[in-house]
């Protein structure tokens, strides 16, 4: 067979049976630009830089091209190593960590809050909740039953973060400003809701793990 024919079988292949894509890397890459999100949001709540929401809305950007393009290779690929369904519910639950972590953002500028010592606390352990899935993302692929203790890790940051915010709103409403009763209580609302993403991520993780098992 000369190379022209070698190239049209090659072509006539790749259109029948196309590569797949590498999700074990593109579900890694995908949470580690939620880590990168997360980490500019505790920045910018702890040091109160403007320069860190200008990255956080940056960092949007970014995440949502990655969700795209991950969406994509799943539609595409005639084949995946992971089931369809959980590939799906992993970058989605993983662009809502992003959604909930601009909607704080937005929260203190649209309602000129700062952040005080609840939130500052409920943002560093969704900080080590994600960076707990990260490492799971990274090494699921080659070694899964290794990734199960990161997933554990992960709700069991989930349910610190879930603690913390009873007790912001117990303090909150022990006073008489209720403006801001009201305002603080939505920015503890957008933390505990990444905070149920990074859960819902977690057991999406669990539920590969098994599988591959």
């Amino acid at each position: 067979m000369n190379a022209s024919k070698q190239s049209l079988a090659s072509r006539l292949l790749q259109h029948i049976f196309p590569k797949t894509a590498d999700f074990y890397l593109l579900l890694h890459q995908q949470c580690r630009q939620v880590c990168v999100t997360v980490d500019n949001l505790v920045h910018f709540m702890v040091s109160e830089c403007p320069d860190a929401g200008k990255m956080l809305k940056e960092d949007e950007h970014e995440a949502d091209r990655l969700r795209m393009h991950n969406l994509h290779e799943l539609n595409s690929s005639f084949s995946t190593p992971i089931d369809r369904e959980d590939i799906y519910r992993a970058i989605a639950s993983m662009d809502s960590i992003v959604t909930y972590c601009k909607s704080t953002y937005n929260e203190m500028e649209a309602l000129q809050l700062n952040p005080d010592h609840h939130s500052k606390a409920m943002v560093i352990e969704l900080q080590v909740g994600i960076k707990a899935l990260e490492r799971g993302f990274a090494i699921l692929g080659k070694h899964p039953g290794d990734a199960e203790q990161h997933a554990f890790a992960a709700r069991h940051s989930e349910r610190r973060i879930e603690k913390m915010y009873r007790k912001a709103i117990a303090d909150l409403f022990q006073g008489q400003d209720y403006l801001n009763m009201f305002k603080q209580r939505e920015l503890y609302r957008h933390l505990s809701n990444a905070a149920d993403k990074v859960h819902a991520t977690a057991n999406v993780l669990e539920d590969i793990i098994v599988k591959l098992g």
